[in-house]
């Protein structure tokens, strides 16, 4: 039915799931790390977390992934070319992992801000004053809530995240699109393999869908849902 091409979906379909994966973990260290300098009292911390999320904001990802790989490659061999060294190559995958993982993380800094400051901040006075030292009010006392309120937008970010992983294709990386693209082209029957790539697409929204659902029933336990 694929005219041999399925194996080769697959592989491309692994790729896209493995840059989705590393993104995210990058996008998490960002979005937490941009979230705790908006929220900081240093005015320094909190201009950096906003010129953060602005420019993001304001430059499209295709753009920014194409100034990482091409403009990040140049920029890599003149340093090495003044240091008398070899020139070289960026890795596709690298470059696509840090760009969307970059990307993501200012979203994800939105997504965390919001869902510390929904905490009761006097839950967190009541811990200390039982004697938690700062690391047990986070770990017991505001992480689980946090992450019960930043669950819905978190979950949303990564479908986002999985479907935009699409644009590495552009930089050479062989992901499902990449591959797709190359089927279709040797047999002249786009309309297959791309829709069998978004069927993949499909396969993998609806399998995260399925574990952010039972993942929101698992920070339920213990609370109490109202309904108006």
């Amino acid at each position: 039915m694929l005219h041999g091409y399925g194996f080769a979906l697959l592989e491309g379909a692994a790729m896209t799931l493995a840059v989705a994966l590393c993104a995210l973990a990058i996008a998490l260290a960002f979005g937490i790390a941009g979230a705790s300098a908006a929220l900081s009292r240093h005015r320094a911390a909190r201009a950096l977390a906003a010129a953060y999320t602005t420019a993001i904001r304001a430059v499209p990802d295709l753009v920014l992934m194409l100034l990482v790989f091409y403009g990040g490659q140049m920029l890599v061999n003149d340093l090495a070319e003044r240091a008398g060294r070899e020139p070289v190559d960026v890795d596709p995958f690298v470059a696509g992992v840090a760009t969307i993982g970059f990307v993501f993380g200012a979203y994800l800094s939105e997504t965390f801000r919001g869902a510390f400051l929904a905490v009761p901040p006097g839950q967190a006075e009541a811990a200390r004053a039982f004697g938690f030292t700062r690391w047990q009010v986070f770990a017991r006392v505001v992480a689980p809530q946090m992450l019960r309120h930043a669950l819905p937008p978190l979950a949303n970010n990564w479908l986002v995240l999985l479907k935009s992983t699409a644009i590495v294709s552009v930089i050479g990386l062989t992901d499902l699109m990449h591959r797709a693209g190359l089927a279709a082209g040797a047999t002249r029957e786009p309309f297959l393999f791309y829709a069998a790539a978004a069927l993949v697409y499909l396969g993998f929204t609806t399998l995260s869908e399925a574990g952010f659902a039972l993942l929101r029933r698992r920070l339920a336990v213990g609370t109490r849902r109202t309904d108006f």
